[in-house]
């Protein structure tokens, strides 16, 4: 055998040598499982984050849309006549909120002489609004408890985010 060595040789040689390198099937697996764990805790975190940015964004625009309402309100003498339209001629930047609507305050359909309520579309679903009655500022929202909605008990699951 001292010829030139087989395919079987240069095997058996490859394999009997100590020359370990990679990983072994059970690190790879071990490795992997650690890897999943760490992205079933972080994952959640993070789309809570991106929930409550969302909902901070339309805090900011429906307070945008509360200045323009009493912008409106000063060169016109009170909130009558001010739509969605008046808004964004004012502070071009509402052409970016989503679902921004403009009614009165309660049940009015319409903003009225003496108030107003402006309103934007949060993360899921959620809103939140400015309502203006006679100089009374509340600032209610869709689902207290939930993104960036705090609970305030209030009766139907309303919250209160402020202003």
């Amino acid at each position: 055998m001292l010829g030139k060595p087989t395919h079987i040789q240069f095997l058996r040689v490859r394999i009997g040598t100590d020359n370990e390198a990679g990983f072994t099937l059970i690190e790879l697996l071990a490795t992997m499982l650690i890897l999943g764990i760490l992205a079933a805790i972080a994952l959640p975190a993070f789309f809570s984050q991106k929930e409550k940015a969302g909902d901070a964004k339309a805090k900011a625009y429906a307070h945008v849309a509360q200045v323009a309402m009493e912008t409106y309100a000063t060169d016109n003498g009170n909130y009558e006549g001010a739509d969605k339209a008046a808004l964004v001629a004012i502070e071009p930047i509402l052409s970016s909120a989503a679902g921004l609507t403009v009614a009165g305050p309660g049940e009015a359909e319409d903003p009225t002489a003496t108030g107003y309520r402006v309103s934007v579309d949060g993360f899921g679903g959620q809103w939140f609004a400015v309502d203006n009655n006679a100089g009374t500022f509340t600032f209610p929202c869709e689902t207290g408890g939930k993104g960036g909605c705090p609970d305030t008990g209030a009766e139907g699951g309303l919250g209160e985010w402020g202003g």
